[in-house]
């Protein structure tokens, strides 16, 4: 217990300095601050989830002290707190009623808890900015159009226009970010957790990751309010349908990874659909459709390949 305790609290530590460097103002701050929350995953999955909120709840002391309330509650909603709740998610399990063996918490629910813890964080860190929707846009535009006039000298005649879908994009597009940096880090905590012997539950099967049917209900009601609704709770529903969207993209790279096993060329076609998708950006939207697609019709049981021997799901995503 002991040992578990400082190892939590080290990696607390490691949590907190890399937000710290953001102080810096270095490019290599960047990444490194997105990478805070591997240490407490790292904790989580390997140890305990009590061990994980320790981590967190150390390093969001150790910021608050030493930088303030705003970068506490950035901490907080953005990497502390999420990165707690997906590890405790990942380790929930209850006994089959049939087997007894343990039913670990479904993949698929996990990415939609990442999805909605996203989109909370960037309406948590609003209030940091200004007290009402319309302020914060205001600053955001005012800040964009600083910066452009700082780097271009003088504005161009459609600026105004760029600001404006700036600042409209700006909140989904963290939510997104929040989001996929938080998964990412889980994945790679997952597998350093798994290579040290320590991780708790069995590797999952990626290419099996789905949604429940109600998924869609969600994402249909979020698209409904942002569209119908402004101020807060309109912000909230744009960044929540942003980040479904990147949901159901998820699934549609499992949909990709599922149905080509075994196939001939399959490392070609893999390597194509993520490069294209992360150099281009709008195959997301296509996977996101086929994502949808395989909710409904389950587009997995009906294409998919898999000769008899082949690799197991750890090996294969």
């Amino acid at each position: 217990m002991g040992q578990a305790l400082l190892i939590a609290l080290g990696a607390g530590a490691a949590s907190a300095l890399l937000v710290a460097t953001v102080a810096t103002g270095s490019a290599l701050s960047v990444p490194l601050f997105y990478l805070a929350p591997l240490p407490v995953l790292i904790v989580g999955l390997g140890w305990s989830q009590v061990a994980a909120l320790v981590a967190a709840s150390a390093a969001a002391v150790g910021i608050g002290v030493l930088f303030g309330l705003e970068l506490l509650v950035a901490y907080v909603a953005g990497v502390g707190l999420p990165a707690y709740l997906l590890a405790y998610l990942t380790l929930m399990g209850r006994p089959n009623s049939g087997t007894g063996e343990l039913e670990w918490f479904p993949v698929g629910r996990i990415v939609l808890a990442a999805a909605i813890l996203g989109s909370l964080a960037v309406a948590a860190l609003i209030p940091l900015v200004a007290g009402d929707v319309e302020t914060y846009q205001a600053a955001l535009k005012a800040l964009m159009t600083s910066m452009l006039q700082e780097r271009a000298g003088e504005l161009p005649p459609d600026a105004d226009r760029f600001t404006d879908l700036l600042v409209a994009v700006m909140p989904p597009a963290a939510a997104v970010l929040t989001m996929v940096t938080q998964l990412g880090n889980l994945w790679l905590a997952g597998r350093v957790a798994r290579t040290s012997g320590r991780l708790m539950r069995p590797w999952p099967d990626l290419a099996g990751l789905n949604f429940p049917r109600g998924t869609i209900v969600l994402f249909g009601a979020a698209l409904a309010i942002a569209a119908l609704m402004g101020g807060f709770v309109g912000l909230i529903a744009e960044t929540l349908s942003a980040t479904l969207i990147m949901a159901f993209a998820i699934a549609g790279l499992a949909v990709v990874h599922a149905i080509t096993r075994g196939a001939s060329g399959r490392s070609l076609v893999l390597a194509t659909v993520w490069l294209a998708a992360l150099v281009l950006g709008w195959p997301f939207a296509v996977l996101a459709i086929l994502g949808v697609a395989d909710l409904f019709i389950d587009l997995r049981a009906r294409m998919r390949r898999r000769p008899p021997g082949g690799p197991p799901a750890a090996n294969d995503v």
